[in-house]
């Protein structure tokens, strides 16, 4: 596969993430980053004020330099999410719901994680089709809130019509 061909490293990577009523579970993605991204994420964050700015506010880096060029078009078109189809098939995500957190971030959901930790997360949400990386950390958390307090069918039918459109203009994707 050109993940493989492009950069050295396993083509699926795994992340260990938060799932419903705090349950952890392995996500699956498409690799998009060199394979020492933690390594650099440290070192940026250390020498870049700017980019410490950007990491507090949005959990991202826009010109993120861990992202390897073939990760970049994935992230964009979010072919990259394709392999969490595999968590759903096992029950530990849902097609629609709020994005699964790291186990670090859940201290950072304050009052909020009894909430959004009540429901499976999903492969897409509200935060996705309402400015995804465009957001700050806390506008995500209110919108994953928002999204468990309004539950419904309707809701989700309307997130993933909203996601074919966002998928295809690549809006807030980096």
């Amino acid at each position: 596969m050109v993940i493989k061909v492009t950069s050295s490293g396993p083509i699926i990577f795994t992340q260990q993430r938060v799932g419903k009523n705090g349950k952890l579970f392995k996500i699956y993605k498409f690799r998009t980053m060199h394979c020492d991204a933690e390594k650099k994420l440290k070192k940026i964050l250390k020498i870049d004020p700017q980019a410490h700015k950007e990491w507090q506010e949005k959990r991202k880096l826009k010109n993120d330099p861990r992202i390897t060029k073939i990760g970049r078009i994935l992230r964009k078109t979010s072919l990259d999410e394709l392999p969490q189809f595999i968590n759903v098939i096992k029950g530990e995500m849902s097609i629609v719901g709020p994005r699964p957190y790291l186990p670090s971030e859940i201290r950072d959901l304050d009052n909020f994680s009894d909430i959004i930790l009540s429901v499976s997360p999903g492969i897409t949400g509200l935060w996705q089709v309402n400015g995804r990386s465009n957001t700050t950390f806390q506008e995500r958390v209110l919108l994953d809130c928002q999204y468990v307090n309004q539950l419904s069918l309707t809701l989700d039918l309307k997130i993933i019509i909203k996601t074919v459109k966002v998928v295809l203009k690549g809006e807030g994707a980096y």
